[in-house]
């Protein structure tokens, strides 16, 4: 199968040359351009998923061989999570290249968070099936070597985060809310705002609900552990 010259450019960001190009061009293809004789992508993202999370357990347990289970698991789901995925997949523009259909390009499918970690899990499945476990593993590590190096000590979900210390102190969870709504329906943009019971809160605006949440909660919690208030 002869890839095409922006494929091939993928190819080289990738940093791994497909013996069997058309395992990089079906983890390319999303649902909505699939055909019986063009495949989508999704089974090779539920492989590439387990691929990619036995080499961060991996990476995890032989890099801190004094973190328990309980801090290795929020570290674990800080790097595997789709968010991170997409990150990555942001970083070598896979987006450039992802095979979608007519309805998914005019909404901006591109830029979609799952849709680039889902093609970043799909991509990693279609390298272990090409060049076997270690080539999969050099390329996960060496793509996701600034995050490894950088997992916060704690790295736990903010909004979990948020709860817990919420409950130390007597306090029911936060609540959330989405206080406004602009943009395109494609590209909607969402602030979401965190309450506390004593009156404590924070705004955040993102692309999502989940991740204004998040960004709420995280900011909230700073300025909380930080002393300004509670």
């Amino acid at each position: 199968m002869k890839l095409s010259a922006e494929i091939k450019a993928f190819e080289q960001r990738l940093g791994h040359k497909f013996k069997r190009p058309e395992l990089l061009a079906r983890a390319l293809t999303h649902s909505s351009i699939s055909t019986p004789t063009r495949p989508d992508n999704q089974r090779l993202e539920f492989l590439g998923d387990r691929v990619l999370g036995l080499v961060m357990a991996e990476a995890l347990f032989l890099g801190d061989r004094a973190a328990s289970e309980g801090q290795m698991a929020p570290r674990f789901n800080a790097l595997v999570r789709k968010e991170a995925c997409a990150d990555i997949a942001r970083k070598i523009d896979l987006g450039a290249v992802l095979k979608l259909g007519r309805s998914e390009m005019m909404t901006g499918g591109r830029r979609k968070l799952a849709l680039l970690g889902d093609a970043m899990e799909a991509v990693i499945a279609a390298v272990y099936l090409d060049g076997g476990f270690e080539a999969a593993k050099v390329l996960i590590l060496r793509l996701w070597e600034d995050r490894l190096d950088s997992v916060e000590e704690d790295a736990r979900d903010p909004k979990t985060a948020l709860q817990e210390w919420a409950q130390a102190r007597g306090l029911p969870p936060p609540r959330y809310e989405i206080i406004h709504r602009d943009g395109p329906d494609h590209a909607p943009n969402f602030t979401v705002q965190v309450t506390l019971e004593n009156g404590a809160r924070e705004t955040a605006k993102a692309g999502s609900k989940r991740q204004g949440e998040m960004t709420a909660a995280k900011t909230l919690l700073k300025r909380l552990e930080d002393g300004a208030e509670g």
